[in-house]
């Protein structure tokens, strides 16, 4: 599994101590320095919707004004934003193969990670 996340990202904390808990190995990336590619974030895309990859609480999000751009941005032009910009980017990303999740939702994590 490849674990996109920030190490001082409290909810990627929480990820990580998910696995760990449950000796799931994974491979860390640092998501601010190796964005996800376009084909992850392609999967993250038809699992969440497009609207959700985004890290809304960031700073460069509101400096960037991405609430107001991304209504009018095409699907291509918002993922090419993403992996090119791992902070915009709502983390963790947690893939493998066909399963992905964004974010940390326990309930999600036992369902698509195992308990």
């Amino acid at each position: 599994m490849k674990f996109y996340w920030y190490s001082k990202c409290g909810t990627c904390r929480k990820a990580k101590k998910f696995f760990d808990d449950r000796k799931i190995s994974y491979q860390e990336i640092d998501i601010t320095e190796t964005p996800p590619p376009k084909t992850v974030l392609k999967k993250a895309v038809s699992a969440r919707g497009l609207k959700k990859l985004f890290n809304t609480s960031g700073v460069q999000y509101r400096e960037l004004n991405i609430k107001d751009k991304l209504p009018s941005m095409t699907e291509a032009q918002a993922l090419d934003l993403l992996a090119g910009n791992g902070r915009l980017v709502k983390r963790p990303v947690c893939v493998d193969g066909d399963r992905i999740t964004v974010g940390y939702d326990e309930a999600e994590f036992k369902t698509v990670w195992g308990k």
